[in-house]
Protein backbone atom coordinates (compact mmCIF):
# COMPACT_ATOMS: atom_id res chain seq x y z
CA UNK A 1 0.00 0.00 0.00
CA UNK A 2 1.12 3.51 -0.89
CA UNK A 3 0.64 5.94 2.24
CA UNK A 4 0.89 9.40 2.31
CA UNK A 5 1.56 10.86 6.46
CA UNK A 6 1.75 14.79 6.79
CA UNK A 7 3.58 15.43 9.86
CA UNK A 8 5.67 12.07 9.35
CA UNK A 9 8.70 13.41 10.57
CA UNK A 10 7.85 14.27 14.12
CA UNK A 11 6.84 12.51 17.28
CA UNK A 12 3.88 10.31 16.70
CA UNK A 13 4.60 10.68 12.99
CA UNK A 14 7.80 9.10 12.87
CA UNK A 15 6.79 6.18 14.83
CA UNK A 16 3.92 5.60 12.00
CA UNK A 17 6.44 5.74 9.37
CA UNK A 18 8.48 2.69 11.22
CA UNK A 19 5.36 0.50 11.99
CA UNK A 20 3.78 0.76 8.31
CA UNK A 21 7.37 0.50 6.35
CA UNK A 22 7.85 -2.47 8.45
CA UNK A 23 5.18 -4.29 6.99
CA UNK A 24 5.87 -3.26 3.56
CA UNK A 25 4.24 -0.30 2.93
CA UNK A 26 5.60 2.65 0.67
CA UNK A 27 5.70 5.70 2.70
CA UNK A 28 5.51 9.28 1.85
CA UNK A 29 5.68 11.85 3.83
CA UNK A 30 5.01 15.74 4.14
CA UNK A 31 5.94 17.65 6.72
CA UNK A 32 7.59 21.46 7.26
CA UNK A 33 9.81 20.76 9.68
CA UNK A 34 8.75 22.94 12.31
CA UNK A 35 8.10 20.64 15.30
CA UNK A 36 9.56 17.47 13.25
CA UNK A 37 12.84 16.33 12.68
CA UNK A 38 14.30 14.81 9.62
CA UNK A 39 16.98 12.40 11.91
CA UNK A 40 13.22 10.75 13.18
CA UNK A 41 12.87 9.16 9.30
CA UNK A 42 16.12 9.34 8.43
CA UNK A 43 16.81 5.55 9.24
CA UNK A 44 13.88 4.27 7.10
CA UNK A 45 15.11 4.08 3.46
CA UNK A 46 11.76 3.05 1.99
CA UNK A 47 10.49 6.86 2.89
CA UNK A 48 9.77 9.64 0.78
CA UNK A 49 9.69 12.83 1.85
CA UNK A 50 8.87 16.51 1.14
CA UNK A 51 9.63 19.15 3.25
CA UNK A 52 6.36 21.37 2.64
CA UNK A 53 3.73 22.22 4.68
CA UNK A 54 0.01 21.50 3.64
CA UNK A 55 -1.26 25.12 3.34
CA UNK A 56 0.59 24.23 -0.41
CA UNK A 57 -2.26 23.01 -1.90
CA UNK A 58 -0.71 22.10 -5.34
CA UNK A 59 2.05 19.84 -3.15
CA UNK A 60 -1.26 18.03 -1.35
CA UNK A 61 -2.85 17.62 -4.15
CA UNK A 62 0.42 15.68 -6.19
CA UNK A 63 0.85 13.96 -3.17
CA UNK A 64 -2.14 12.74 -2.43
CA UNK A 65 -2.91 11.13 -6.11
CA UNK A 66 -0.24 9.38 -6.18
CA UNK A 67 -1.31 7.16 -2.60
CA UNK A 68 -4.01 5.05 -1.80
CA UNK A 69 -4.69 6.29 2.11
CA UNK A 70 -3.75 9.57 4.08
CA UNK A 71 -2.79 9.48 7.37
CA UNK A 72 -3.36 13.32 8.61
CA UNK A 73 -0.96 14.19 11.70
CA UNK A 74 0.60 17.52 10.95
CA UNK A 75 -0.21 20.19 13.11
CA UNK A 76 0.37 23.20 14.94
CA UNK A 77 0.80 21.69 18.83
CA UNK A 78 2.45 22.38 21.91
CA UNK A 79 0.85 24.71 25.11
CA UNK A 80 4.02 27.04 24.62
CA UNK A 81 3.68 27.40 21.11
CA UNK A 82 -0.27 27.31 20.64
CA UNK A 83 0.40 30.60 23.54
CA UNK A 84 2.51 32.50 21.95
CA UNK A 85 1.82 32.09 18.00
CA UNK A 86 -1.99 31.69 18.29
CA UNK A 87 -2.27 33.22 14.40
CA UNK A 88 0.20 30.14 13.30
CA UNK A 89 -1.91 27.81 15.41
CA UNK A 90 -5.21 28.60 13.92
CA UNK A 91 -4.38 28.93 10.39
CA UNK A 92 -2.42 25.75 10.42
CA UNK A 93 -4.75 23.44 12.20
CA UNK A 94 -7.65 24.92 10.42
CA UNK A 95 -6.65 25.39 6.60
CA UNK A 96 -4.28 22.98 6.58
CA UNK A 97 -7.16 20.06 6.94
CA UNK A 98 -9.65 21.63 4.97
CA UNK A 99 -6.74 21.57 2.22
CA UNK A 100 -6.50 17.67 3.03
CA UNK A 101 -10.16 16.71 2.98
CA UNK A 102 -10.30 18.62 -0.33
CA UNK A 103 -7.94 16.53 -1.90
CA UNK A 104 -8.19 13.38 -0.76
CA UNK A 105 -12.05 13.73 -0.97
CA UNK A 106 -11.29 14.81 -4.45
CA UNK A 107 -9.45 11.78 -5.55
CA UNK A 108 -11.43 9.45 -3.26
CA UNK A 109 -8.26 8.64 -0.51
CA UNK A 110 -9.42 7.18 2.72
CA UNK A 111 -8.62 9.68 5.53
CA UNK A 112 -6.89 9.35 9.08
CA UNK A 113 -7.78 12.60 11.04
CA UNK A 114 -5.83 13.08 14.89
CA UNK A 115 -7.55 15.37 16.88
CA UNK A 116 -6.99 15.66 20.46
CA UNK A 117 -8.52 15.39 23.56
CA UNK A 118 -8.25 19.42 24.37
CA UNK A 119 -11.40 19.50 22.46
CA UNK A 120 -13.40 18.23 25.53
CA UNK A 121 -12.30 21.89 26.91
CA UNK A 122 -12.10 22.44 30.63
CA UNK A 123 -15.39 19.81 31.23
CA UNK A 124 -15.45 18.41 34.85
CA UNK A 125 -16.38 15.00 34.05
CA UNK A 126 -14.47 12.49 35.58
CA UNK A 127 -13.79 10.42 32.38
CA UNK A 128 -14.59 11.85 28.79
CA UNK A 129 -16.39 9.84 25.97
CA UNK A 130 -16.87 10.90 22.70
CA UNK A 131 -20.20 12.40 22.45
CA UNK A 132 -19.90 14.21 25.74
CA UNK A 133 -20.76 17.95 25.69
CA UNK A 134 -17.40 20.40 25.43
CA UNK A 135 -16.90 23.17 27.74
CA UNK A 136 -14.65 25.74 26.27
CA UNK A 137 -13.03 29.08 27.62
CA UNK A 138 -13.52 32.53 26.24
CA UNK A 139 -12.04 33.61 22.85
CA UNK A 140 -9.45 36.03 25.02
CA UNK A 141 -7.60 33.22 25.84
CA UNK A 142 -5.40 32.44 23.44
CA UNK A 143 -4.62 28.74 24.98
CA UNK A 144 -8.27 27.70 23.81
CA UNK A 145 -7.27 28.50 20.15
CA UNK A 146 -5.79 24.77 19.53
CA UNK A 147 -9.01 23.26 21.03
CA UNK A 148 -11.47 25.27 19.05
CA UNK A 149 -9.22 24.64 16.01
CA UNK A 150 -9.07 21.08 16.29
CA UNK A 151 -13.07 20.63 17.02
CA UNK A 152 -13.63 22.81 13.75
CA UNK A 153 -11.43 20.07 12.08
CA UNK A 154 -13.93 17.64 13.18
CA UNK A 155 -16.81 19.67 12.23
CA UNK A 156 -15.25 19.61 8.57
CA UNK A 157 -14.02 15.96 8.48
CA UNK A 158 -17.30 14.66 9.86
CA UNK A 159 -19.28 17.01 7.86
CA UNK A 160 -17.23 15.93 4.42
CA UNK A 161 -18.50 12.46 5.32
CA UNK A 162 -22.18 13.51 6.12
CA UNK A 163 -22.81 15.43 2.48
CA UNK A 164 -20.10 13.61 0.36
CA UNK A 165 -19.61 10.20 1.85
CA UNK A 166 -15.84 11.15 1.78
CA UNK A 167 -14.32 8.03 4.12
CA UNK A 168 -12.84 9.34 6.84
CA UNK A 169 -12.33 8.29 10.59
CA UNK A 170 -11.15 10.98 13.60
CA UNK A 171 -8.96 10.01 16.51
CA UNK A 172 -8.30 11.79 19.59
CA UNK A 173 -5.31 11.59 20.98
CA UNK A 174 -4.46 11.66 24.70
CA UNK A 175 -1.13 12.46 26.17
CA UNK A 176 0.69 10.48 23.81
CA UNK A 177 4.62 9.79 25.33
CA UNK A 178 7.47 8.42 24.48
CA UNK A 179 11.13 8.24 22.26
CA UNK A 180 11.79 11.28 20.18
CA UNK A 181 9.13 13.49 22.03
CA UNK A 182 10.46 17.01 22.49
CA UNK A 183 10.40 19.22 25.50
CA UNK A 184 10.71 22.29 23.69
CA UNK A 185 6.72 23.68 23.42
CA UNK A 186 6.07 22.46 26.51
CA UNK A 187 5.75 18.51 26.47
CA UNK A 188 5.47 17.63 30.57
CA UNK A 189 8.06 14.59 30.64
CA UNK A 190 10.29 15.24 28.13
CA UNK A 191 10.56 18.45 30.22
CA UNK A 192 10.91 16.76 33.62
CA UNK A 193 13.23 14.29 32.53
CA UNK A 194 15.56 16.61 31.03
CA UNK A 195 15.70 18.80 34.45
CA UNK A 196 15.56 15.40 36.51
CA UNK A 197 18.57 14.53 34.88
CA UNK A 198 20.51 17.45 35.03
CA UNK A 199 19.60 17.93 38.61
CA UNK A 200 17.63 20.99 38.29
CA UNK A 201 14.51 21.86 40.02
CA UNK A 202 11.45 20.19 38.14
CA UNK A 203 9.17 22.75 37.66
CA UNK A 204 5.32 21.88 38.28
CA UNK A 205 2.65 24.35 36.62
CA UNK A 206 0.21 25.36 39.25
CA UNK A 207 -0.72 23.50 42.05
CA UNK A 208 0.62 20.03 40.70
CA UNK A 209 -2.83 18.53 41.60
CA UNK A 210 -4.30 18.52 37.63
CA UNK A 211 -3.88 14.81 36.38
CA UNK A 212 -3.66 13.70 32.93
CA UNK A 213 -3.55 9.49 31.27
CA UNK A 214 -0.50 9.11 29.69
CA UNK A 215 -0.04 6.88 26.76
CA UNK A 216 3.00 4.84 24.70
CA UNK A 217 3.37 6.16 21.69
CA UNK A 218 3.45 2.47 20.95
CA UNK A 219 -0.11 1.95 22.11
CA UNK A 220 -1.30 4.76 19.99
CA UNK A 221 0.22 3.69 16.72
CA UNK A 222 -0.67 0.32 16.02
CA UNK A 223 -4.26 1.66 16.87
CA UNK A 224 -3.80 4.28 14.33
CA UNK A 225 -3.05 1.64 11.31
CA UNK A 226 -6.33 -0.89 12.33
CA UNK A 227 -8.57 1.65 12.41
CA UNK A 228 -7.31 2.82 9.01
CA UNK A 229 -7.13 -0.63 7.67
CA UNK A 230 -10.69 -1.20 9.26
CA UNK A 231 -12.75 0.20 5.77
CA UNK A 232 -16.01 0.06 7.54
CA UNK A 233 -15.10 2.82 10.43
CA UNK A 234 -15.94 6.28 8.52
CA UNK A 235 -17.43 9.27 9.65
CA UNK A 236 -16.86 8.35 13.29
CA UNK A 237 -14.35 9.46 16.55
CA UNK A 238 -12.28 7.44 19.02
CA UNK A 239 -10.80 8.11 21.85
CA UNK A 240 -7.29 7.14 21.67
CA UNK A 241 -5.28 7.06 25.59
CA UNK A 242 -4.91 5.13 28.67
CA UNK A 243 -6.29 4.95 32.28
CA UNK A 244 -3.41 5.58 33.99
CA UNK A 245 -3.82 8.74 35.54
CA UNK A 246 -0.87 10.61 37.22
CA UNK A 247 -0.79 14.09 38.69
CA UNK A 248 1.78 16.55 37.64
CA UNK A 249 3.28 16.24 41.24
CA UNK A 250 3.58 12.82 41.53
CA UNK A 251 4.60 12.43 37.73
CA UNK A 252 7.51 14.38 38.83
CA UNK A 253 8.44 12.43 42.04
CA UNK A 254 8.30 9.16 40.28
CA UNK A 255 10.71 10.73 37.53
CA UNK A 256 13.33 11.84 40.29
CA UNK A 257 12.91 8.17 41.99
CA UNK A 258 13.73 6.35 38.33
CA UNK A 259 16.50 9.11 37.78
CA UNK A 260 18.23 8.76 40.75
CA UNK A 261 18.00 12.57 40.16
CA UNK A 262 19.17 15.13 43.14
CA UNK A 263 16.37 17.36 41.63
CA UNK A 264 13.92 19.75 43.77
CA UNK A 265 10.46 20.28 42.63
CA UNK A 266 9.96 24.01 42.07
CA UNK A 267 5.84 25.04 41.59
CA UNK A 268 5.16 28.19 39.11
CA UNK A 269 1.64 29.68 38.75
CA UNK A 270 -0.03 29.50 35.53
CA UNK A 271 0.35 33.03 35.24
CA UNK A 272 4.14 33.24 35.15
CA UNK A 273 4.37 30.21 33.17
CA UNK A 274 2.05 31.15 30.42
CA UNK A 275 1.17 34.58 30.97
CA UNK A 276 -2.38 36.38 33.09
CA UNK A 277 -5.62 34.49 32.57
CA UNK A 278 -4.24 30.77 31.76
CA UNK A 279 -6.43 28.07 32.25
CA UNK A 280 -6.38 24.35 32.48
CA UNK A 281 -8.20 21.39 32.73
CA UNK A 282 -7.84 19.83 35.99
CA UNK A 283 -8.06 16.28 34.91
CA UNK A 284 -8.26 14.83 31.71
CA UNK A 285 -9.15 10.51 31.63
CA UNK A 286 -10.80 9.16 28.54
CA UNK A 287 -13.36 6.58 28.08
CA UNK A 288 -12.16 4.06 25.79
CA UNK A 289 -15.11 1.56 25.50
CA UNK A 290 -15.90 2.69 22.11
CA UNK A 291 -12.69 2.28 20.27
CA UNK A 292 -12.13 -1.26 22.79
CA UNK A 293 -14.84 -2.49 21.05
CA UNK A 294 -14.44 -1.48 17.42
CA UNK A 295 -10.51 -2.72 17.35
CA UNK A 296 -9.84 -4.56 20.64
CA UNK A 297 -7.92 -1.97 21.78
CA UNK A 298 -5.59 -2.09 24.93
CA UNK A 299 -2.94 -0.38 26.13
CA UNK A 300 -0.28 -2.69 27.09
CA UNK A 301 2.51 -0.22 28.45
CA UNK A 302 2.65 0.83 32.00
CA UNK A 303 3.50 4.65 32.81
CA UNK A 304 6.68 3.35 34.58
CA UNK A 305 8.09 1.41 31.10
CA UNK A 306 7.34 4.77 29.31
CA UNK A 307 9.14 6.47 31.90
CA UNK A 308 11.84 4.48 31.92
CA UNK A 309 12.32 4.14 28.01
CA UNK A 310 11.88 8.53 27.56
CA UNK A 311 14.93 8.40 30.47
CA UNK A 312 16.71 5.75 28.59
CA UNK A 313 16.38 7.39 25.36
CA UNK A 314 17.47 10.83 27.01
CA UNK A 315 20.28 9.52 29.14
CA UNK A 316 21.53 7.84 25.54
CA UNK A 317 21.50 11.67 24.23
CA UNK A 318 24.23 12.83 26.92
CA UNK A 319 26.32 10.12 26.63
Amino acid sequence: MRVLITGGAGFIGSHLCEQLVGRGDKVFVLDDLSTGRFENIEHLTDVETVIDTCLNQEVVRDMVREVDVVYHLAATVGVQLVVDEPIRTIVNNIRGTEVVLEETCRYRRRLLLTSTSEVYGKGSKAVFGEDDDRVIGPTSRHRWCYAASKAIDEFLALAYWHEKRHPVAIVRLFNTVGPRQMGRYGMVIPNFVQQALNNEPITVFGDGQQSRCFTSVLDVVPALVKIMDDTSICGDVFNVGSKMRASMEELAKMIIERTGSKSEITFIPYDQAYGPGYEDMRHREPCLEKINKAIGYEPQYTLEQILDGVIEEMRGQEA
